[in-house]
Protein backbone atom coordinates (compact mmCIF):
# COMPACT_ATOMS: atom_id res chain seq x y z
CA UNK A 1 0.00 0.00 0.00
CA UNK A 2 1.57 3.29 -1.10
CA UNK A 3 -0.76 5.85 0.54
CA UNK A 4 -3.29 5.90 3.37
CA UNK A 5 -5.66 8.90 3.44
CA UNK A 6 -7.37 9.64 6.77
CA UNK A 7 -10.30 12.08 7.04
CA UNK A 8 -12.30 13.02 10.15
CA UNK A 9 -15.89 14.10 9.48
CA UNK A 10 -18.30 16.07 11.65
CA UNK A 11 -21.53 17.32 10.06
CA UNK A 12 -20.07 18.32 6.67
CA UNK A 13 -21.36 15.52 4.44
CA UNK A 14 -21.71 17.60 1.25
CA UNK A 15 -18.21 19.06 1.55
CA UNK A 16 -16.88 15.58 2.29
CA UNK A 17 -18.65 14.24 -0.79
CA UNK A 18 -16.78 16.73 -2.98
CA UNK A 19 -13.53 15.98 -1.13
CA UNK A 20 -13.85 12.23 -1.66
CA UNK A 21 -14.49 12.63 -5.38
CA UNK A 22 -11.27 14.63 -5.67
CA UNK A 23 -9.36 12.13 -3.48
CA UNK A 24 -10.45 9.22 -5.66
CA UNK A 25 -9.36 11.05 -8.81
CA UNK A 26 -5.98 11.89 -7.28
CA UNK A 27 -5.55 8.21 -6.35
CA UNK A 28 -5.96 6.77 -9.85
CA UNK A 29 -2.28 5.99 -10.37
CA UNK A 30 -1.39 5.22 -6.74
CA UNK A 31 -2.26 2.22 -4.58
CA UNK A 32 -4.38 4.02 -1.98
CA UNK A 33 -6.71 3.26 0.90
CA UNK A 34 -9.13 5.88 2.25
CA UNK A 35 -10.44 6.03 5.82
CA UNK A 36 -13.26 8.28 7.05
CA UNK A 37 -13.90 8.47 10.81
CA UNK A 38 -17.19 10.19 11.65
CA UNK A 39 -17.48 11.83 15.09
CA UNK A 40 -21.19 11.16 15.63
CA UNK A 41 -22.52 13.56 12.99
CA UNK A 42 -26.19 14.47 13.23
CA UNK A 43 -26.63 15.53 9.58
CA UNK A 44 -27.27 12.06 8.13
CA UNK A 45 -23.70 11.60 6.94
CA UNK A 46 -23.86 7.80 7.18
CA UNK A 47 -27.03 7.41 5.12
CA UNK A 48 -25.77 9.86 2.51
CA UNK A 49 -22.12 8.83 2.14
CA UNK A 50 -21.90 5.07 2.66
CA UNK A 51 -23.97 4.07 -0.41
CA UNK A 52 -22.07 6.54 -2.60
CA UNK A 53 -18.55 5.44 -1.62
CA UNK A 54 -18.44 1.66 -1.08
CA UNK A 55 -14.64 1.66 -1.58
CA UNK A 56 -14.04 3.93 1.45
CA UNK A 57 -13.40 2.49 4.93
CA UNK A 58 -15.91 4.23 7.23
CA UNK A 59 -15.89 4.26 11.05
CA UNK A 60 -18.99 5.65 12.80
CA UNK A 61 -18.26 6.83 16.35
CA UNK A 62 -21.14 7.03 18.81
CA UNK A 63 -19.73 10.21 20.38
CA UNK A 64 -17.49 13.09 19.34
CA UNK A 65 -14.04 11.68 20.06
CA UNK A 66 -12.22 14.82 18.94
CA UNK A 67 -9.92 15.35 15.97
CA UNK A 68 -6.78 13.73 17.40
CA UNK A 69 -8.40 10.55 18.70
CA UNK A 70 -10.47 10.01 15.55
CA UNK A 71 -7.35 10.29 13.37
CA UNK A 72 -5.56 7.78 15.58
CA UNK A 73 -8.45 5.32 15.22
CA UNK A 74 -7.85 5.11 11.48
CA UNK A 75 -4.07 5.31 11.83
CA UNK A 76 -4.12 2.03 13.76
CA UNK A 77 -5.37 0.30 10.59
CA UNK A 78 -3.42 2.26 7.96
CA UNK A 79 -0.91 0.27 5.90
CA UNK A 80 0.49 2.96 3.59
CA UNK A 81 4.14 3.90 3.15
CA UNK A 82 2.82 7.48 3.37
CA UNK A 83 0.00 8.75 5.58
CA UNK A 84 -2.10 11.80 4.70
CA UNK A 85 -4.21 13.51 7.37
CA UNK A 86 -6.78 15.47 5.38
CA UNK A 87 -9.68 17.75 6.31
CA UNK A 88 -13.11 17.00 4.81
CA UNK A 89 -13.62 20.58 3.59
CA UNK A 90 -10.88 20.34 0.96
CA UNK A 91 -10.71 19.79 -2.80
CA UNK A 92 -7.55 18.37 -4.34
CA UNK A 93 -6.04 18.57 -7.84
CA UNK A 94 -5.62 15.32 -9.74
CA UNK A 95 -1.81 15.21 -9.47
CA UNK A 96 -1.61 16.29 -5.82
CA UNK A 97 -0.65 12.90 -4.35
CA UNK A 98 1.89 12.07 -7.03
CA UNK A 99 3.71 15.38 -6.56
CA UNK A 100 3.67 15.19 -2.76
CA UNK A 101 4.98 11.61 -2.67
CA UNK A 102 7.66 12.42 -5.25
CA UNK A 103 8.90 15.31 -3.09
CA UNK A 104 9.12 13.08 -0.01
CA UNK A 105 10.85 10.33 -2.00
CA UNK A 106 13.45 12.80 -3.26
CA UNK A 107 14.09 14.37 0.16
CA UNK A 108 14.70 11.57 2.62
CA UNK A 109 15.40 13.97 5.51
CA UNK A 110 11.84 15.37 5.26
CA UNK A 111 9.39 13.61 7.56
CA UNK A 112 6.23 15.50 6.63
CA UNK A 113 4.95 18.17 4.29
CA UNK A 114 2.09 20.61 3.89
CA UNK A 115 1.02 22.33 0.68
CA UNK A 116 -0.04 25.67 -0.80
CA UNK A 117 -3.67 26.17 0.32
CA UNK A 118 -6.28 28.64 -0.95
CA UNK A 119 -9.84 29.37 0.14
CA UNK A 120 -12.91 29.09 -2.06
CA UNK A 121 -12.30 32.53 -3.59
CA UNK A 122 -8.72 31.67 -4.59
CA UNK A 123 -6.95 33.60 -1.81
CA UNK A 124 -3.81 32.14 -0.25
CA UNK A 125 -4.28 30.78 3.27
CA UNK A 126 -1.45 31.98 5.48
CA UNK A 127 -1.65 28.97 7.79
CA UNK A 128 -0.14 26.90 4.99
CA UNK A 129 3.21 27.72 6.65
CA UNK A 130 3.70 28.58 10.31
CA UNK A 131 6.26 28.91 13.09
CA UNK A 132 6.08 27.39 16.55
CA UNK A 133 4.04 29.47 19.05
CA UNK A 134 6.59 31.30 21.18
CA UNK A 135 5.12 33.83 23.66
CA UNK A 136 5.93 36.83 21.47
CA UNK A 137 4.91 35.12 18.21
CA UNK A 138 1.50 34.11 19.60
CA UNK A 139 0.93 37.54 21.13
CA UNK A 140 1.61 39.28 17.80
CA UNK A 141 -0.82 36.92 16.09
CA UNK A 142 -3.69 37.19 18.57
CA UNK A 143 -3.25 40.95 18.98
CA UNK A 144 -3.63 41.43 15.23
CA UNK A 145 -0.10 42.69 14.58
CA UNK A 146 0.59 39.83 12.15
CA UNK A 147 -2.35 41.05 10.08
CA UNK A 148 -1.15 44.67 10.17
CA UNK A 149 2.39 43.72 9.12
CA UNK A 150 1.92 40.58 6.98
CA UNK A 151 5.50 40.51 5.56
CA UNK A 152 7.36 41.31 8.76
CA UNK A 153 9.97 38.79 9.88
CA UNK A 154 9.10 39.71 13.48
CA UNK A 155 5.38 40.54 13.71
CA UNK A 156 4.29 38.02 11.04
CA UNK A 157 6.51 35.20 12.22
CA UNK A 158 3.49 33.09 13.23
CA UNK A 159 2.62 32.76 9.51
CA UNK A 160 6.24 33.12 8.33
CA UNK A 161 5.06 36.06 6.26
CA UNK A 162 8.59 36.87 5.11
CA UNK A 163 8.76 33.57 3.17
CA UNK A 164 7.35 33.46 -0.36
CA UNK A 165 4.23 31.34 -0.80
CA UNK A 166 5.47 30.37 -4.30
CA UNK A 167 8.64 28.60 -3.11
CA UNK A 168 9.37 25.48 -1.07
CA UNK A 169 10.58 26.18 2.48
CA UNK A 170 11.57 24.28 5.57
CA UNK A 171 9.09 25.38 8.23
CA UNK A 172 8.03 24.53 11.77
CA UNK A 173 4.30 23.80 11.76
CA UNK A 174 2.24 21.88 9.22
CA UNK A 175 -1.50 22.47 8.92
CA UNK A 176 -3.65 19.47 9.87
CA UNK A 177 -5.83 20.19 6.84
CA UNK A 178 -3.23 18.49 4.61
CA UNK A 179 -0.41 16.80 6.47
CA UNK A 180 1.44 14.03 4.60
CA UNK A 181 3.97 12.00 6.58
CA UNK A 182 6.34 9.17 5.86
CA UNK A 183 5.80 5.88 7.65
CA UNK A 184 9.31 6.17 9.11
CA UNK A 185 8.52 9.53 10.73
CA UNK A 186 5.22 8.26 12.14
CA UNK A 187 6.85 5.16 13.58
CA UNK A 188 9.24 7.40 15.52
CA UNK A 189 6.73 10.05 16.64
CA UNK A 190 3.48 8.14 17.02
CA UNK A 191 0.16 9.71 16.08
CA UNK A 192 -1.65 12.74 17.49
CA UNK A 193 -1.67 13.52 21.21
CA UNK A 194 -5.28 12.85 22.23
CA UNK A 195 -5.15 15.47 24.98
CA UNK A 196 -5.71 18.00 22.19
CA UNK A 197 -9.43 17.92 21.37
CA UNK A 198 -9.57 20.78 18.85
CA UNK A 199 -6.63 22.87 17.56
CA UNK A 200 -2.99 22.46 18.47
CA UNK A 201 -2.65 18.77 17.68
CA UNK A 202 -0.94 19.56 14.37
CA UNK A 203 1.46 21.94 16.16
CA UNK A 204 2.33 19.26 18.69
CA UNK A 205 2.91 16.57 16.07
CA UNK A 206 5.00 18.97 13.95
CA UNK A 207 7.17 19.66 17.00
CA UNK A 208 7.68 15.95 17.66
CA UNK A 209 8.61 15.34 14.02
CA UNK A 210 11.46 17.83 14.36
CA UNK A 211 12.49 16.36 17.72
CA UNK A 212 12.73 12.95 16.01
CA UNK A 213 15.31 14.38 13.59
CA UNK A 214 13.13 15.03 10.53
CA UNK A 215 12.34 18.24 8.65
CA UNK A 216 8.88 19.72 8.06
CA UNK A 217 8.43 21.29 4.64
CA UNK A 218 6.01 23.68 2.97
CA UNK A 219 5.64 22.33 -0.58
CA UNK A 220 4.52 24.95 -3.11
CA UNK A 221 4.37 22.52 -6.03
CA UNK A 222 0.67 21.77 -5.64
CA UNK A 223 -2.36 23.76 -4.48
CA UNK A 224 -5.53 22.61 -2.73
CA UNK A 225 -8.77 24.37 -1.79
CA UNK A 226 -9.50 24.49 1.94
CA UNK A 227 -12.87 26.07 2.66
CA UNK A 228 -12.24 26.45 6.43
CA UNK A 229 -15.56 28.11 7.25
CA UNK A 230 -16.92 24.72 8.25
CA UNK A 231 -15.30 24.75 11.69
CA UNK A 232 -15.24 27.37 14.43
CA UNK A 233 -15.27 30.84 12.92
CA UNK A 234 -11.67 31.99 12.88
CA UNK A 235 -12.46 35.58 13.75
CA UNK A 236 -14.65 34.80 16.75
CA UNK A 237 -13.72 35.24 20.39
CA UNK A 238 -14.66 31.59 20.97
CA UNK A 239 -11.97 30.58 18.48
CA UNK A 240 -9.43 32.74 20.34
CA UNK A 241 -10.29 30.95 23.61
CA UNK A 242 -10.04 27.50 22.03
CA UNK A 243 -6.80 28.45 20.32
CA UNK A 244 -5.37 29.74 23.60
CA UNK A 245 -6.32 26.57 25.45
CA UNK A 246 -4.58 24.41 22.85
CA UNK A 247 -1.47 26.58 22.73
CA UNK A 248 -1.31 26.65 26.52
CA UNK A 249 -1.36 22.83 26.56
CA UNK A 250 1.41 22.77 23.95
CA UNK A 251 3.62 25.14 25.97
CA UNK A 252 3.08 23.24 29.24
CA UNK A 253 4.05 20.03 27.45
CA UNK A 254 7.15 21.23 25.62
CA UNK A 255 8.47 24.44 27.27
CA UNK A 256 10.11 24.89 30.69
CA UNK A 257 7.93 26.13 33.58
CA UNK A 258 9.12 29.74 33.68
CA UNK A 259 8.68 30.18 29.94
CA UNK A 260 5.16 28.69 30.12
CA UNK A 261 4.10 31.23 32.78
CA UNK A 262 5.53 34.06 30.68
CA UNK A 263 3.64 32.72 27.65
CA UNK A 264 0.33 32.59 29.55
CA UNK A 265 0.68 36.21 30.64
CA UNK A 266 1.14 37.39 27.05
CA UNK A 267 -1.72 35.27 25.71
CA UNK A 268 -4.19 36.44 28.37
CA UNK A 269 -3.29 40.02 27.50
CA UNK A 270 -3.82 39.31 23.81
CA UNK A 271 -7.23 37.72 24.44
CA UNK A 272 -8.49 40.81 26.30
CA UNK A 273 -7.11 43.05 23.55
CA UNK A 274 -8.78 40.90 20.86
CA UNK A 275 -12.09 40.94 22.77
CA UNK A 276 -12.12 44.74 22.86
CA UNK A 277 -11.33 44.98 19.13
CA UNK A 278 -14.02 42.40 18.33
CA UNK A 279 -16.64 44.27 20.37
CA UNK A 280 -15.80 47.61 18.73
CA UNK A 281 -15.91 45.97 15.31
CA UNK A 282 -19.38 44.53 15.95
CA UNK A 283 -20.70 47.95 17.00
CA UNK A 284 -19.20 49.60 13.91
CA UNK A 285 -20.67 46.97 11.56
CA UNK A 286 -24.10 47.35 13.17
CA UNK A 287 -24.07 51.15 12.78
CA UNK A 288 -22.98 50.95 9.16
CA UNK A 289 -25.11 47.99 8.11
CA UNK A 290 -27.18 48.38 4.92
CA UNK A 291 -29.69 46.21 3.11
CA UNK A 292 -29.00 46.09 -0.63
CA UNK A 293 -31.85 45.82 -3.09
CA UNK A 294 -32.59 42.35 -4.38
CA UNK A 295 -31.33 41.57 -7.87
CA UNK A 296 -31.51 38.54 -10.12
CA UNK A 297 -28.32 36.52 -9.66
CA UNK A 298 -26.07 36.28 -12.71
CA UNK A 299 -24.38 32.87 -12.55
CA UNK A 300 -21.94 31.15 -14.90
CA UNK A 301 -21.67 27.37 -14.99
CA UNK A 302 -18.34 26.02 -16.29
CA UNK A 303 -19.04 22.45 -17.32
CA UNK A 304 -19.72 19.91 -20.01
CA UNK A 305 -23.34 19.62 -21.29
CA UNK A 306 -24.23 16.76 -18.92
CA UNK A 307 -23.11 18.61 -15.77
CA UNK A 308 -24.84 21.81 -16.90
CA UNK A 309 -28.07 19.87 -17.21
CA UNK A 310 -27.66 18.54 -13.65
CA UNK A 311 -26.77 21.92 -12.14
CA UNK A 312 -29.58 23.84 -13.83
CA UNK A 313 -32.05 21.10 -12.93
CA UNK A 314 -30.94 21.08 -9.29
CA UNK A 315 -31.30 24.87 -8.96
CA UNK A 316 -34.78 24.69 -10.47
CA UNK A 317 -35.80 21.72 -8.31
CA UNK A 318 -34.70 23.46 -5.11
CA UNK A 319 -36.84 26.49 -5.92
CA UNK A 320 -34.00 28.92 -5.42
CA UNK A 321 -34.40 32.62 -6.25
CA UNK A 322 -34.30 33.14 -9.99
CA UNK A 323 -30.84 32.90 -11.48
CA UNK A 324 -29.86 33.80 -15.01
CA UNK A 325 -27.48 31.02 -16.02
CA UNK A 326 -24.63 31.43 -18.50
CA UNK A 327 -23.09 28.21 -19.75
CA UNK A 328 -19.35 28.22 -20.40
CA UNK A 329 -18.51 25.03 -22.27
CA UNK A 330 -15.51 23.43 -20.60
CA UNK A 331 -14.22 22.14 -23.96
CA UNK A 332 -14.20 25.69 -25.33
CA UNK A 333 -12.49 26.92 -22.16
CA UNK A 334 -9.77 24.27 -22.54
CA UNK A 335 -9.07 25.46 -26.10
CA UNK A 336 -9.26 29.22 -25.58
CA UNK A 337 -7.90 29.50 -22.05
CA UNK A 338 -9.15 31.27 -18.87
CA UNK A 339 -9.11 34.66 -20.62
CA UNK A 340 -12.32 33.64 -22.38
CA UNK A 341 -13.98 33.03 -19.02
CA UNK A 342 -12.82 36.37 -17.57
CA UNK A 343 -14.21 38.16 -20.62
CA UNK A 344 -17.57 36.39 -20.31
CA UNK A 345 -17.81 37.23 -16.60
CA UNK A 346 -17.07 40.91 -17.21
CA UNK A 347 -19.37 41.21 -20.21
CA UNK A 348 -22.37 39.74 -18.42
CA UNK A 349 -21.74 41.21 -14.92
CA UNK A 350 -21.53 37.72 -13.44
CA UNK A 351 -21.06 37.50 -9.67
CA UNK A 352 -21.16 33.73 -9.15
CA UNK A 353 -19.41 30.83 -10.90
CA UNK A 354 -20.21 27.14 -10.47
CA UNK A 355 -17.25 24.99 -11.54
CA UNK A 356 -17.94 21.36 -12.39
CA UNK A 357 -14.95 19.11 -11.79
CA UNK A 358 -15.06 16.81 -14.76
CA UNK A 359 -13.38 18.57 -17.65
CA UNK A 360 -11.63 20.82 -16.82
CA UNK A 361 -10.42 18.89 -13.82
CA UNK A 362 -9.92 20.31 -10.35
CA UNK A 363 -6.27 21.07 -11.14
CA UNK A 364 -7.30 23.48 -13.91
CA UNK A 365 -10.17 24.88 -11.81
CA UNK A 366 -7.83 25.63 -8.89
CA UNK A 367 -5.47 27.42 -11.27
CA UNK A 368 -8.31 29.45 -12.81
CA UNK A 369 -9.89 30.71 -9.58
CA UNK A 370 -6.58 32.18 -8.44
CA UNK A 371 -6.64 34.44 -11.51
CA UNK A 372 -10.28 35.53 -11.30
CA UNK A 373 -11.51 38.64 -9.41
CA UNK A 374 -11.69 38.06 -5.67
CA UNK A 375 -15.24 39.41 -5.33
CA UNK A 376 -16.67 36.44 -7.23
CA UNK A 377 -18.59 33.75 -5.37
CA UNK A 378 -17.24 30.37 -6.44
CA UNK A 379 -19.02 27.06 -6.00
CA UNK A 380 -17.91 23.55 -6.90
CA UNK A 381 -19.58 20.37 -8.15
CA UNK A 382 -17.73 17.11 -8.87
CA UNK A 383 -19.13 15.27 -11.87
CA UNK A 384 -21.29 12.43 -10.57
CA UNK A 385 -21.92 13.98 -7.15
CA UNK A 386 -25.28 15.16 -5.86
CA UNK A 387 -24.23 18.48 -4.36
CA UNK A 388 -22.75 21.91 -5.01
CA UNK A 389 -20.63 23.52 -2.29
CA UNK A 390 -18.80 26.78 -1.70
CA UNK A 391 -17.41 29.08 0.96
CA UNK A 392 -15.76 32.43 0.32
CA UNK A 393 -14.57 33.27 3.82
CA UNK A 394 -12.89 31.48 6.71
CA UNK A 395 -15.07 33.50 9.09
CA UNK A 396 -18.44 32.09 8.05
CA UNK A 397 -20.03 28.78 7.23
CA UNK A 398 -20.19 27.48 3.70
CA UNK A 399 -23.07 27.23 1.23
CA UNK A 400 -24.39 24.05 -0.28
CA UNK A 401 -27.16 22.90 -2.57
CA UNK A 402 -27.91 19.20 -2.69
CA UNK A 403 -30.37 16.60 -3.88
CA UNK A 404 -30.24 13.70 -1.43
CA UNK A 405 -32.84 11.80 -3.44
CA UNK A 406 -30.79 11.92 -6.62
CA UNK A 407 -30.33 8.27 -7.50
CA UNK A 408 -26.71 8.53 -8.56
CA UNK A 409 -24.63 5.41 -9.04
CA UNK A 410 -22.00 4.73 -6.39
CA UNK A 411 -18.64 6.19 -7.36
CA UNK A 412 -16.96 3.70 -9.67
CA UNK A 413 -13.45 4.93 -8.98
CA UNK A 414 -11.40 2.42 -7.04
CA UNK A 415 -8.72 2.94 -4.43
Amino acid sequence: MKLSVIIVNYNVKYFLEQCLFSVLKASRNIETEVFVVDNNSSDGSREYLEPRFPQVNFTWNESNAGFAKANNQALAHAKGDFILFLNPDTILPEDCFEKSIAFLDENKDVGALGVHMIDGSGKFLKESKRAFPSPATSFYKLAGLAQLFPRSRTFARYYLGNLSEKEDHEIDVLAGAYMMMTREALDKTGGFDERFFMYGEDVDLSYRIQKAGFKNFYFAGTTIIHFKGESTQKGSLNYVRLFYKAMSLFVKKHYPGGRARFYNFFIQTAIWFRAIISALGSIFRHINSTHPAEVVQQTAVVSNPEDFSFVSGLLQKKGLPEKYLHWVNSETLAKEGPGQLSEALSRNDIREVIFCGGEPGFKEIISIIQELPGELSNKFHASGSSSIVGSNSKNCGGDYIADENNLVKPSSQSV
